[in-house]
């Protein structure tokens, strides 16, 4: 199980920002049988975790604890820094609109005797004959898939088999995903994963005038607004 080593924050509110210019991530954890705690992690490092685990793999988060708390533990670790260590999911992740850049992240800490929700990437692997023959292009009309099972259960990914797409007919549904014995998809089983588009029909779409999407365009009052309320209700989460 991958380990992210994390901190108590005590840096709330707008002066995070001063944080994220040192490579630091404001975070938070939070569950049903935990109390909310304030958290910073370590840019680069949560990188690494997360291009691995996702947000349906369970981590260890080895949290430093405050030096009251450090005195009264016996347990540190190799440098010499006490940690607690608890089991938690990625819960959900914060990027900047403009830069992908990680702003904020909320670690959940899960009952192992409980179900839960995750979201899991689709991994398309194998060539349609319908590409390799009939030189069509393949749709892939869902990326993710929202899905229900212990923690410990929770795939990384779920791998789907493009390889029966043979005619421009075909296609691939929600339903025919494999998933683990336990794994329940929170999607309706008729919805279309992936299919192939003739060439006449790609053509189609390419000829279709491109429509200015205005919302995908934030501007920077808005941007630093949204970002603002973002940090109250932290601070908010973070006093329960």
């Amino acid at each position: 199980m991958l380990t992210l080593s994390a901190k108590i924050r005590k840096i709330l509110g707008k002066k995070v920002k001063t944080l994220r210019k040192q490579g630091v991530i404001p975070a938070v954890l939070y569950g049903p049988k935990t109390k909310n705690l304030s958290l910073e992690i370590n840019l680069k490092e949560f990188e690494k975790v997360y291009k691995e685990a996702g947000e349906s793999s369970l981590i260890t988060l080895a949290i430093a604890k405050g030096e009251d708390e450090a005195k009264a533990s016996s347990s540190s670790d190799e440098f010499g820094e006490p940690k607690a260590k608890t089991i938690v999911l990625i819960h959900d992740v914060k990027k900047d609109p403009l830069t992908d850049q990680f702003l904020h992240v909320d670690f959940y800490q899960p009952s192992l005797k409980e179900e839960t929700e995750a979201k899991v990437p689709l991994v398309f692997e194998g060539e349609p004959p319908a590409i390799k023959e009939l030189g069509g292009t393949l749709v892939k009309s869902i990326s993710e898939v929202e899905i229900k099972a212990l923690p410990q259960n929770l795939p990384h990914e779920i791998k789907v088999e493009i390889s029966s797409l043979k005619t421009f007919e075909d296609e691939i549904l929600v339903k025919d995903l494999k998933v683990p014995e336990g794994v329940k998809i929170l999607r309706k089983p008729e919805e279309i994963i992936a299919s192939v588009l003739p060439p006449e029909k790609v053509e189609e779409e390419l000829e279709k005038p491109v429509e200015e999407k205005v919302e995908e365009v934030e501007k920077v009052g808005e941007k630093e607004k949204k970002e603002e309320e973002e940090e109250k209700e932290e601070e908010k989460r973070s006093e329960k």
